[in-house]
């Protein structure tokens, strides 16, 4: 823990008393008259040295100023320069704001430095990008401004290195193919912050191609370098500066923010349960297990008794925001040992349905907000990433699970009724559900009670079955939710049913001792929404740093 000032300044030396300068001027007789001959010696040298050496440097600036009168509008930045140095009150203006509205007004952008293309000694061109947002600039030799060595210096800048920019905007006649912003900035002045290495691991117009682009390459014969998916994450810091990264992550935000504010509208309270267990938190094996302090412990699969025990506490309605971990050598494309889980647990009144009439709103009000906000997001990634948008009903559809396995024997797929369903079963029946109601976005509730956890509650008519549903976009798993056990007994006598040591789960027991309202919740992967929404073939698309069986850096 960091010391306050007041610690600091208690724990620093006392100043010097006199004697203590006596003490020092006693230690500096002591010194020879060789040895401190020697030293002023070495220091005048020292002197003569930096003298000679910022002569040099006056005169070299002096003749380069000579050679060049323009010589002070472009350059490498030095470091004591960006190191807060000062705080100049210049207005920036970011490049996604760059717009004909500004055409013959000076602006200063900051950009990575995308592409850089000469036209001759006395003209080039520069693309510069920021975040995902790109502009031309310009620099064209002429009497005020811009000189042949500055379109020399800016010629020979590596590819991503930041620059930041001074110049006018014009509009061109006719319109720009390469870049977002179709106006163009006439460079007044150009500077180097950072260059970056000359030889990049990866390029990232290659990160970038769509494969219709290598298609389209193959029938002509070009060649053409395509990323794979273990070099993207390797270099991983590149790989997210392309468009299509760029939007996936804002997206990802996006519905992040929109679970909360809409579960805060409703009345829920966002809570953080602990990370760190005693034991597992979903029953299993499948747990990374560490030392706590000479106890065994582990990471939490899932908030979920947690999250329980607080509507025990009293608290109604909560939600969470938090990792999830999984150790399951899972080698799937939606898979992964670490996710974003989006949590939510409520009390019950009469029935379950309350919990999916809360799913249906949330995810309604969730896809009318990104297709309503996020439509250049959106068109990022279907320029490299093409994919339909998402079809749901106003009043989202909800399906019996029976109903589902008779929708899929109808269809010839051969499934167990009180079985669960496989990755197959459950694509072929997303496939099914958009043919016959035109929705990718469904509920499939009811859920026979031996493919669910042990504090499930069964159905008051079937125990066979239980009080739960999974919720699926584009036929792919999404959700898992249900009314939970909240009767003390009934749980002992569920988890007993599952082979379950109830000591091992007595503290989480007890808490239903007390009171306990009728309560369900569900889970929801958030990279996984934003995969299947997306409709990308990969989970690691839409986790920042994906961490797998095989995976623990970047």
């Amino acid at each position: 823990m960091a010391s306050s000032e007041a610690e600091i300044a208690a724990q620093a030396p006392p100043p010097l008393t006199p004697a203590d300068g006596n003490a020092s001027e006693t230690a500096a007789a002591a010194v020879s008259k060789k040895q401190a001959k020697k030293l002023a010696k070495k220091e005048a040298k020292e002197d003569r040295k930096q003298q000679s050496a910022a002569a040099a440097a006056a005169a070299s600036q002096a003749d380069s100023a000579e050679a060049d009168p323009f010589a002070a509008n472009y350059g490498d930045v030095l470091v004591e320069d960006i190191q807060s140095k000062a705080i100049s009150g210049r207005e920036w203006t970011e490049i996604g704001a760059l717009g004909a509205d500004l055409a013959c007004r000076a602006v200063l952008i900051r950009g990575v430095a995308q592409t850089i293309r000469p036209v001759s000694k006395k003209m080039a061109f520069v693309v510069l990008r920021q975040f995902m947002s790109t502009v031309q600039c310009v620099l064209t030799v002429d009497k005020e401004f811009v000189s042949p060595n500055m379109v020399k210096f800016a010629t020979g800048l590596s590819k991503e290195s930041i620059v930041d920019v001074e110049g006018m905007i014009s509009i061109p006649k006719d319109p720009i193919k390469g870049t977002t912003q179709q106006v163009e900035v006439q460079v007044r002045k150009l500077y180097c912050i950072n260059r970056s290495v000359p030889n990049l691991p990866i390029n990232i117009e290659d990160a970038a191609r769509s494969e219709t682009e290598f298609e389209r390459a193959e029938l002509t014969g070009e060649q053409l370098v395509r990323v794979g998916q273990d070099t993207r994450l390797n270099y991983r810091v590149l790989d997210l500066r392309t468009p299509a990264n760029q939007a996936i992550f804002r997206i990802q935000c996006h519905v992040e923010d929109v679970f909360r504010r809409f579960l805060r509208s409703e009345g829920f309270i966002g809570i953080h349960s602990p990370k760190l267990v005693a034991g597992s938190s979903e029953g299993g094996a499948a747990v990374f297990k560490l030392d706590y302090k000479g106890q065994p412990a582990c990471l939490a699969q899932s908030p979920q008794l947690y999250k329980q025990m607080v509507i025990c506490g009293g608290f109604g309605r909560v939600f969470e925001v938090g990792s999830v971990f999984r150790a399951e050598d899972s080698y799937t494309h939606r898979h992964l040992c670490e996710f974003v889980g989006l949590d939510v647990e409520m009390e019950i009144k009469e029935h379950y349905f309350e919990v999916c009439d809360i799913v249906d709103r949330l995810f309604v009000a969730m896809f009318d907000d990104l297709n309503e906000n996020c439509k250049k997001e959106l068109d990022a990634i279907n320029r490299q990433y093409p994919f339909e948008p998402l079809k749901y009903l106003r009043k989202t559809l909800r399906l019996n699970f029976q109903e589902g396995i008779k929708m899929l024997q109808e269809a010839g797929v051969e499934v167990d009724p009180l079985g669960d369903l496989n990755t197959e079963a459950e694509k072929k029946l997303g496939r099914l559900v958009r043919e016959k109601y035109d929705t990718d976005f469904y509920i499939l509730c009811r859920y026979p009670l031996a493919v669910r956890p042990f504090y499930t509650m069964p159905c008051y008519d079937d125990p066979a079955y239980s009080n739960s549903f999974d919720v699926f976009i584009r036929g792919e798993e999404i959700i898992s939710g249900a009314q939970r056990v909240h009767l003390p007994e009934l749980l002992t006598t569920r988890a007993e049913a599952c082979g379950i040591d109830v000591k091992t789960i007595a503290s989480y027991i007890d808490c239903f001792r007390y009171g306990a309202p009728p309560h369900g919740g569900f889970g929801i992967g958030l990279e996984r929404v934003v995969m299947l929404y997306c409709a990308l073939n990969n989970i690691r698309k839409t986790s920042l740093f994906p961490r797998d069986p095989q995976r623990l850096v970047p």
